[in-house]
């Protein structure tokens, strides 16, 4: 640090996460991505401060996605990773192969999603965030070997409010693959057929977690007090199953990750649990893709969409957006130019007028990830076909997600409201579409 000096260290080609140096500082750990076209941070690394020297620690067929790291000791690291829908706690010793771990605390086993403990190096006591499928993020506390102690209550009410069943659910998708996701129940469901809404989760280099599913861009508890059931895809492509899943996508967008969407939805539908007539589909950002493809190549067995901050045109949102090159590397691997044909194609705005599905449009109008043009260009191109029931709606000054209370309370309220009316009410895809003014369900002040 005196003398301004700096060293190459190692040469990391992808997206690189925790950089955490030993307690003796000889060594560093850290997380990051296993090459450049992988698109999230996966693989535990440790290198030697004096020579340089790196080594993967994690076995090229781990089943997972390796998250955080912090030092034990000199010698052991702590890992937190996502396997599946659950996240683990693991010991990794430095000095030996890759692939060594000792689990500490399984998700699974425990009910619980947590993220990396805050500890000192040689000290056992860990305090973490946890959640579970009915209370969101408390504080916890654990010694190692002892049971977990809930350290907050900031949600104690939730105790008298009735909520939804959750449970994870796998199915066999058409070319064997299984995939896994998560299921909300219908508030006092009790059997029978239930109208459905596909909340799709965005990245794709993310998944839904067996923890709480409730927050304003995904109000899954919401909708299930309404009567709606929930499912939580986490399709190929997905993170928290390994680096093979992970790159199954790779440069096939909307390809047979969505398809597993639509398996996802005849399992429930086979299984009786699912009216296949009612059933809705939303997501933002790579959600919002999916829910703009998957309401036009699918469209009849979509009875209503919201597609949020979602991609319409491949081809222009690479050149409008703020990560063209993540787009280009991480996600399809070559310049537009190798792949137009491509590109178009897997572009809703190219099959606008296959939709015959109510979708409501929803942006942020600063948004410099997935430029607000994408939604102009999704809700032109139906109009321009003949559509009658999409609608566009702007929110001023938001960028890829609402941070203002009142945007999401409006986000919140006009997916209920769209929902309400085409999965509850049945209202026709060629009909009056429901009021744009939700100022009464806003409490604010009706217009003259």
């Amino acid at each position: 640090l005196k003398s301004g000096r700096h060293k190459l260290l190692t040469d990391v080609p992808g997206k690189l996460g925790d950089v955490r140096v030993s307690p003796d500082g000889r060594r560093v750990a850290w997380t990051g991505a296993a090459g450049r076209s992988d698109h999230a941070v996966s693989t535990l690394w440790v290198t030697d401060l004096k020579d340089g020297a790196t080594r993967n620690l994690t076995a090229a067929d781990y089943p997972g996605h390796v998250r955080h790291v912090a030092w034990l000791d000199r010698k052991t690291v702590l890992v937190q990773a996502d396997e599946g829908v659950h996240t683990v706690l693991a010991g990794v010793r430095v000095d030996q192969a890759a692939g060594n771990r000792q689990v500490l605390l399984d998700g699974a086993l425990e009910g619980l999603v947590f993220g990396l403990p805050a500890l000192r190096p040689g000290q056992r006591n860990m305090v973490f965030i946890g959640q579970t499928p009915t209370q969101p993020a408390e504080l916890y506390g654990w010694r190692g070997k002892d049971a977990l102690r809930r350290l907050t209550h900031h949600n104690a009410f939730l105790a008298d409010v009735d909520l939804g069943r959750q449970e994870v659910v796998t199915w066999e998708a058409r070319d064997g693959r299984m995939i896994e996701g998560i299921l909300l129940y219908p508030v006092g469901y009790a059997g029978g057929a239930f109208p459905l809404i596909v909340d799709v989760h965005g990245g794709p280099e993310a998944h839904h977690r067996n923890g709480w599913l409730s927050r304003y861009v995904s109000p899954g508890q919401v909708f299930c007090g309404e009567g709606f059931g929930v499912l939580f895809p986490n399709y190929r492509g997905s993170t928290g199953r390994g680096l093979e899943f992970a790159a199954s996508a790779f440069a096939d967008p909307a390809g047979a990750e969505f398809d597993d969407i639509i398996d996802g939805i005849d399992h429930l539908i086979a299984a009786g649990k699912v009216d296949a007539d009612r059933v809705g589909v939303m997501g933002g950002s790579y959600g919002g893709y999916a829910t703009n493809w998957l309401t036009t190549r699918y469209s009849d067995r979509f009875a209503a969409g919201v597609s949020f901050v979602g991609v319409s045109n491949l081809i222009s949102k690479r050149f409008l957006t703020n990560i063209p090159y993540e787009d280009q590397y991480v996600h399809m691997g070559e310049p537009v130019r190798g792949m137009w044909d491509l590109m178009l194609e897997r572009s809703p705005v190219y099959h606008a007028d296959q939709c015959r599905t109510p979708l409501l449009i929803l942006h942020g109008d600063s948004d410099p990830r997935v430029h607000p043009s994408q939604s102009q260009e999704m809700y032109r191109a139906l109009k321009m076909a003949g559509h009658p029931a999409v609608r566009l709606v702007w929110y001023p000054g938001e960028g890829h997600g609402n941070r203002r209370r009142f945007g999401r309370a409006d986000f919140v309220h006009r997916n209920l409201a769209w929902f309400r009316y085409y999965l509850l009410e049945g209202h026709p895809w060629d009909g009056p579409m429901p009021p744009l003014d939700i100022s009464e369900e806003l409490g604010l002040p009706q217009k003259d």
